[in-house]
């Protein structure tokens, strides 16, 4: 057996793996988009073929007419917005006083920064529970804003502080002749420069909220202050109610901004990926 028929073996092998891998990935979502359109029910009444059943809108004129799925969107995008806003500020705030600034126990701080990130934010659920008891902030979408934010602050500020480390100090004390202030070298200076890093950090902040069911569950009651994943789950997927067609039309809809997003940002996206982890 010659050389050209080792490789043309080897070729089909890799080419194989390959499809079998990518159908292993797409079969399950287009599976879902599938169940989005079907008209029955339940998972069990859907046909394996992905649109076997034919197409129906049903579950989406039910999605906006008898839940309140707008309502959850709106605080799913006002608890990610404000989750990233605040996190690229305070985080960004904190790194540059890390970076630049010089006081007692500055590296202690920062060790039990990374000491806090190491362990999960749901072994210290009981206590945010009764944290946000005391100042009321259960069933409030602002309570679940501070969860996300106590839990993004240590980390990222680490990851910024790395990145700001590699700004020259040369630059702020140009500023600092010129007469300008520590705030001022801040916002004119540092943050424009790590722009990659900041974008990045936005871009993670706001996803993760939007994903998440475990936190939602333990501080929201109220239907009306339910994110989607909370509102989705607990409205169609329950011990009751196997829904999952339906939970399958509102899953479709969240990934529809989400698919548009990435197609936009996407240059910007590598762009501050790859110079938030280049050094010059």
């Amino acid at each position: 057996m010659n050389n050209k028929v080792i490789k043309k073996i080897n070729l089909a092998f890799i080419l194989l793996f390959l499809i079998g891998t990518s159908l292993f990935v797409i079969y399950p979502l287009m599976y879902v988009v599938s169940g989005a359109f079907s008209p029955g029910n339940s998972i069990a009444s859907l046909s394996i073929i992905p649109f076997g059943d034919g197409i129906s809108f049903k579950h989406f004129e039910r999605l906006f007419n008898d839940t309140n799925y707008v309502k959850w969107f709106k605080n799913t995008l006002y608890v990610a917005v404000c989750t990233s806003l605040a996190t690229i500020l305070i985080a960004s705030l904190g790194a540059y006083v890390f970076s630049r600034f010089q006081f007692a126990m500055k590296k202690s701080m920062m060790m039990a920064m990374l000491i806090l990130q190491i362990f999960p934010s749901f072994v210290g659920m009981v206590a945010i529970y009764v944290i946000l008891l005391r100042i009321g902030g259960l069933d409030k979408l602002w309570g679940l804003i501070l969860v996300y934010l106590a839990g993004n602050i240590p980390y990222n500020t680490w990851m910024v502080k790395s990145y700001i480390d590699t700004i020259p100090k040369s630059l702020d004390e140009a500023a600092r002749i010129d007469g300008a202030s520590h705030f001022r070298i801040f916002r004119s200076i540092i943050f424009p420069i790590a722009r990659p890093i900041i974008i990045f950090l936005g871009i993670t902040s706001f996803t993760a909220p939007w994903m998440d069911y475990i936190f939602p569950k333990m501080v929201l009651r109220s239907s009306d202050k339910q994110t989607l994943a909370l509102g989705l789950y607990s409205s169609f997927l329950t011990e009751k109610k196997n829904e999952f067609t339906t939970f399958a039309a509102g899953a479709l809809l969240i990934a529809i901004p989400f698919i548009i997003f990435f197609v936009v940002m996407q240059k910007t996206m590598i762009t501050s990926m790859g110079g938030s982890a280049v050094k010059e």
